[in-house]
């Protein structure tokens, strides 16, 4: 089910992708452009490139980095980057979840679509999830259907799927206000390389944190620049997550194959007796600048 948001969308509040800073390691010789498209942040090329083991991957490309990918054929619904994989990080707090608030993860808030490469595989391996999936641009949700197997994914689903072509920030006020509450509200929000910061601030993780029923989960990507050694982003949204929530976990998702760049999930809760494997302790000194509209 596809649905349009009723505000107008503006690049500034929140173009809808994720993404991976391409790498060394990524392999483009022999790449061959499928396609060219005009979006919101410019333009977007559908690549094919191949991957460290040699392998056929079809990327989504705008700004320097991939927005997207897939394997193609059986493996077309299996996480092509390490951050995609890691989003299933929320799964880990499921049976605590259950045991202090009562419920599981069942219904997830996704900003970004892109090329749908998590909610694939997130409802390809948990039947009984449904996702609301936000994605500022039509003409990105056209190019997934073509060439990033969302069609496949749409018949799959079912009504477990819900594709809403809106501005993030602007739906999550419009959830709001329709009572609609979320298990989980995952951030994977990029303008090309640049994040979203509309998105990162205290006033945006408040609605964020709204839409959570209790005992939820809030989770963003959040990538490093100038070849890893730059994370003052990261330092800013751990530091505005904490004023937010009650506690802030990080949790690195370094990919060797195809980023140039860290990402790491941020993961916030106002429950703190969850615990996620691979996450790295941080001391107060870390925190960077609280940021607000």
């Amino acid at each position: 089910m596809e649905k349009r948001g009723n505000t107008a969308a503006g690049i500034a509040a929140g173009v809808a992708f994720g993404a991976v800073a391409v790498g060394a390691a990524a392999i483009a010789v022999g790449s061959k452009c499928l396609q060219v498209a005009r979006t919101h942040a410019g333009l977007a090329r559908v690549k094919m490139v191949r991957g460290a083991q040699g392998e056929l991957v079809r990327v989504l490309q705008q700004g320097g980095v991939y927005q997207s990918a897939t394997y193609l054929g059986r493996r077309r619904f299996e996480p092509v980057f390490e951050y995609i994989r890691a989003f299933d990080a929320m799964f880990e707090a499921e049976d605590s979840m259950r045991g202090i608030v009562g419920h599981g993860i069942e219904r997830v808030l996704m900003l970004g679509g892109g090329g749908y490469s998590y909610p694939k595989h997130a409802l390809a391996t948990h039947r009984l999830l449904a996702m609301d999936v936000v994605e500022l641009d039509a003409s990105v949700t056209l190019l997934a259907r073509r060439w990033f197997y969302l069609d496949e994914l749409e018949r799959m689903a079912g009504d477990h799927l819900s594709l809403i072509t809106a501005d993030a920030r602007s739906y999550m006020g419009e959830a709001l206000a329709a009572g609609m509450r979320y298990d989980v509200v995952v951030n994977d929000c990029f303008a090309g390389s640049e994040p979203v910061r509309s998105l990162a601030t205290v006033e945006a993780l408040c609605q964020a944190k709204v839409c959570l029923n209790e005992g939820g989960l809030y989770v963003a990507n959040v990538v490093s620049t100038h070849g890893g050694e730059n994370i003052d982003f990261l330092r800013n949204v751990v530091a505005t997550a904490s004023a937010v929530f009650k506690r802030v976990w990080v949790v690195p998702c370094v990919d060797e194959a195809f980023a140039g760049e860290d990402n790491y999930l941020v993961i916030a809760s106002d429950v703190d007796a969850y615990d996620f494997e691979g996450a790295v302790p941080f001391a107060a000194d870390f925190l960077g600048e609280v940021l607000r509209d």
